[in-house]
């Protein structure tokens, strides 16, 4: 089956990219990850990747072309023959009935990655009619392989909202639009009823007959905050990161009843907090060490070298972390002398373990400095909770630091005790 090879976008103030050049050229044999071609916007010029092995075909543009973001411009086939399949109408900007959307600058789905044909929306971070700068968050868009954070792009007014939360829109696609004065009408629209346009305001109710008696007003429900089953606090790296800067404490929101998981707004809430007073102590940074008689770990990541397909001692080493951690899947950093290696951890063998995205916000830190001469770490809260390994005479010594939001007090016990239990006797990770 043929690969689409699409325009990316890379900025949401993006509309079309130029193709500066062709690296390969029809019915060329390609490799994942080899360079199709070189892209140009007004901000940025970046080489395009193939998404899979085969060859070029269905060239759809020459060099010096501009083409809408989204567009399918070339795929990869089976064959070195063109298919005749990739010629593509240009991108609809979101949805039927363009002459009813509000003027103003349009925001797209991004592509945040050559195989990627659609984004889902997790969530907005604003409504219709709110003013928004450039640098806010507009809403976080999630694939198969990352969840990122897309910024308005331009000061204004949100006008319209062309999807709703945990749909999944084409890259591309017009999904929002921005005007410099507050919309008069804004429009809401949903991509699972073909886009039509939703009332954005309540329509003034008819006057009531008099006597008729008067409905009460329900009260909105209340939130639920929403805390994960092995006690830790789920928010966005972008959000754990500002809440280290500022010294804010993410207990306090859990505590006031707002849903998890957070993003910057709630940091921004958070920051405006009152001051706690001193029966509301903000939760302490955790320190817990695990000391062992024996590393078991080296003498099994050995015999896997030798025996088994398992050539990576760190991607091992991150099989046994994320495992302890009892998530379906984890980002574990490794980092050994200043050198840092990011593993996506599935639940299940070492085998499933892959190299994550350079850019990947760690869910564990691992470092391992049992070949240097450091016995004895207490370096304070990091991004995401540290699992340090020392040298002792005999054996080993495991020290567990995080910040207080990081991981409940019983989490912190359950991880540390689980990891030393594995690096005592890895063994009993294959059971």
């Amino acid at each position: 089956m043929p690969h689409e090879v699409i325009m990316p976008a890379l900025g949401m103030a993006q509309d079309t990219g130029k193709i500066v050049s062709w690296l390969k050229s029809a019915g060329d044999a390609v490799k994942a990850g080899d360079a199709l071609f070189e892209v140009e916007t007004d901000k940025a010029t970046m080489e395009v990747e193939s998404p899979a092995d085969g060859y070029l075909t269905d060239v759809q543009a020459d060099a010096g072309a501009d083409v809408p973001v989204g567009n399918v411009i070339a795929l990869v086939s089976d064959t070195a023959e063109d298919s005749g399949s990739a010629a593509q109408a240009p991108v609809d900007a979101g949805g039927s009935d363009d002459a009813s959307l509000p003027d103003g600058k349009a925001v797209i789905m991004p592509a945040l990655g050559m195989a990627q044909d659609t984004g889902v929306i997790v969530a907005w971070h604003k409504g219709l009619g709110d003013a928004v700068a450039a640098g806010d968050i507009l809403f976080e868009v999630e694939t198969d392989k990352a969840t990122m954070e897309v910024e308005a792009g331009t000061d204004g007014f949100v006008a319209a909202l062309l999807a709703e939360a945990d749909e999944a829109a084409p890259v591309g696609d017009t999904i929002a639009i921005i005007s410099p004065e507050k919309p008069a009408n804004p429009v809401q629209r949903s991509i699972a009823d073909g886009g039509a346009a939703k009332p954005a305001a309540t329509p003034d109710p008819a006057p009531k007959a008099k006597g008729e008696p008067k409905s009460s007003p329900k009260k909105a429900p209340k939130a639920q905050a929403f805390t994960s089953a092995d006690g830790r606090i789920l928010a966005s790296p972008k959000a754990r990161r500002l809440a280290l800067e500022q010294g804010l404490d993410l207990n306090r929101l859990v505590e006031a009843g707002h849903p998890q998981p957070f993003h910057v707004a709630d940091i921004e809430v958070l920051s405006t907090m009152p001051a706690q007073t001193a029966g509301q102590t903000a939760a302490p940074p955790r320190r817990l060490t695990a000391d062992l008689p024996t590393d078991g770990s080296c003498a099994f990541t050995e015999w896997a070298t030798e025996n088994t397909d398992l050539q990576d001692a760190n991607a091992i080493l991150a099989g046994l972390a994320a495992a302890s951690l009892g998530r379906d899947t984890a980002i574990i950093a490794v980092e050994s002398f200043e050198q840092s290696r990011a593993y996506t951890v599935p639940a299940g063998p070492f085998s499933a373990i892959t190299k994550a995205e350079d850019d990947s916000a760690p869910d564990l830190i691992l470092r391992d400095l049992r070949l240097s001469r450091v016995s004895t770490v207490d370096l304070g809260e990091e991004d995401a909770p540290v699992l340090t390994l020392t040298r002792t005479n005999s054996g080993l010594t495991i020290t567990l630091e995080c910040a207080g939001h990081h991981l409940a007090a019983s989490a912190a016990v359950t991880l540390l005790s689980e990891f030393a239990g594995r690096m005592e006797q890895p063994l009993r990770h294959l059971l």
